[in-house]
């Protein structure tokens, strides 16, 4: 994964992949990743776009979602309920994520490398290579 530079420039050094087309909503976009915290849905980031007076579209939101995960650039959670959720990635490393069912806290972990051979393995076991994957653990935080 890679991270955002938050200091301006061209739109691809903003987290914006060079096969999407560069476009004042898609850096809407990308600028409000940047500011929240907390994963969002499509839906409520295209609220807080609105609510700032933006003109941009919910199919906007989503294809720049889309592009932004292919890129590596925010995180992609599909909640408990199903919902697809994102967040501007905090580390620049392969990680996982412990969510909380009560909250949707997030902490963002590290696998050990049991994890990662585990998988390699189950793939070469079954014929496949150029492996990834993500692993989401669902718990209740202490707050709960």
């Amino acid at each position: 994964m890679s991270t955002a530079d938050n200091s301006g420039g061209t739109e691809a050094a903003r987290g914006l992949p060079a096969q999407g087309r560069s476009t004042r909503q898609r850096s809407a976009v990308a600028a409000l990743l940047d500011e929240v915290d907390d994963f969002r849905s499509a839906q409520d980031l295209h609220d807080l776009l609105k609510q700032r007076g933006e003109s941009v579209g919910l199919t906007t939101v989503y294809r720049a979602l889309q592009s932004l995960a292919d890129a590596g650039e925010v995180d992609v959670l599909r909640t408990g309920d199903r919902e697809v959720i994102y967040r501007r990635c905090s580390t620049p490393r392969h990680h996982h994520h412990l969510v909380c069912r009560e909250c949707g806290k997030t902490v963002e972990v590290e696998g050990p490398a049991v994890v990662e051979s585990w998988a390699e393995r189950v793939a070469a076991e079954h014929g496949y290579s150029n492996v990834s994957h993500t692993l989401e653990i669902f718990g209740t935080c202490g707050d709960h």
